[in-house]
């Protein structure tokens, strides 16, 4: 087995920048880069493999054609691939928004998944903050009112975010990714955004974008969101491994690697797929054969993939892989 280097989809949305072109040398021609699905068997965006002899195929059809094999234990179990993997380049504010859980978008949204996910701050602005749940309780009736008097700010709550900050967002948490920001998003594999305030902005077509207040007022929790917590890292020889996120779709863990680290064959339990977000090293595999990684690579390892380690003197990788849950 070869490990997979990924090239991501990429989508224009009219608040993106150009960071993910200029500092992590995304090949994208468009004037607005503000997503690159790095991790994505989704139909609206489709990751492709750009080496081995499976180059050119999309990730989607490289996994279908021994899914239980390449995927593992803990993702076997879905229709389709869990998890979906973006950088996300915000020059300007995002909309406020919320994502339905599983048994809303399965009923209303023609079977799309829900959406629970995680940003980790790849890097920000001095001052950047983003919005994060309500800064004190409402009545779905209260929050219906301010969306429709135009109050709905005076009552989010606003994070101020520094490198390396986590956020783990379930689905009905209201949020928001504020300018200045950039974010890996390890997420739910969905496309399902129901927006409830945006500035009052126009799409390329010149009309307003679509708001979707039912839907959102139906699956939002309109309580304090959990205060954020990363937990602290686990140093080991010649890296640290801290969990940033662990629920039923996905773990990932920021490794920082500062020597070697060493990862043993994990018999079919997971995928695992690493992202760098900052510094270079290499992967190295099957005895000595070296891949180099630099900042903005994107990895796939199948499962039962094999032992492997991963060398530089300074690199930030995350991993996520989908685990075996009771």
């Amino acid at each position: 087995m070869e490990p997979l280097k990924l090239l991501p989809a990429f989508q224009d949305y009219i608040w993106g920048g150009t960071r993910l072109r200029d500092e992590f040398k995304k090949p994208c021609d468009y004037e607005r880069v503000a997503e690159s699905w790095e991790l994505s068997c989704h139909p609206s965006g489709l990751a492709t493999i750009v080496n081995s002899v499976n180059k050119g195929m999309s990730l989607k059809a490289y996994l279908e054609q021994d899914w239980a094999n390449r995927v593992g234990e803990g993702a076997a179990k879905y229709s389709t691939f869990p998890v979906l993997i973006k950088l996300i380049d915000a020059r300007q504010d995002l909309s406020v928004q919320v994502h339905p859980d599983d048994c809303y978008a399965h009923e209303h949204e023609n079977g799309e998944n829900g959406k629970t996910e995680c940003w980790y701050i790849v890097d920000c602005e001095k001052g950047a903050a983003l919005a994060y749940g309500f800064s004190r309780a409402l009545t779905k009736e209260e929050f219906r009112a301010h969306i429709q008097d135009g109050t709905l700010l005076d009552y989010v709550r606003l994070v101020p975010v520094h490198k390396g900050d986590v956020f783990f967002i379930e689905a009905g948490t209201l949020h928001a990714i504020g300018a200045g920001i950039l974010i890996a998003e390890i997420q739910q594999n969905s496309n399902v955004t129901y927006r409830v305030y945006d500035y009052d902005r126009v799409g390329a077509d010149g009309k307003p974008r679509e708001l979707h207040i039912d839907k959102a007022v139906d699956v939002t929790k309109t309580w304090v969101a959990p205060p954020n917590r990363k937990r602290p890292p686990v140093e080991q020889k010649g890296y640290s491994s801290t969990v940033i996120a662990d629920c039923t779709y996905f773990t990932t863990w920021e490794i920082q690697v500062h020597g070697e680290a060493k990862f043993p064959a994990d018999n079919g339990q997971s995928y695992a797929h690493y992202l760098v977000t900052d510094g270079e090293g290499v992967l190295v595999y099957d005895d000595g054969v070296v891949m180099p990684l630099m900042k903005g690579d994107s990895v796939f390892l199948p499962a039962n993939f094999g032992a492997y380690s991963i060398r530089a003197e300074q690199c930030t990788l995350l991993c996520t892989r989908t685990l075996p849950k009771e």
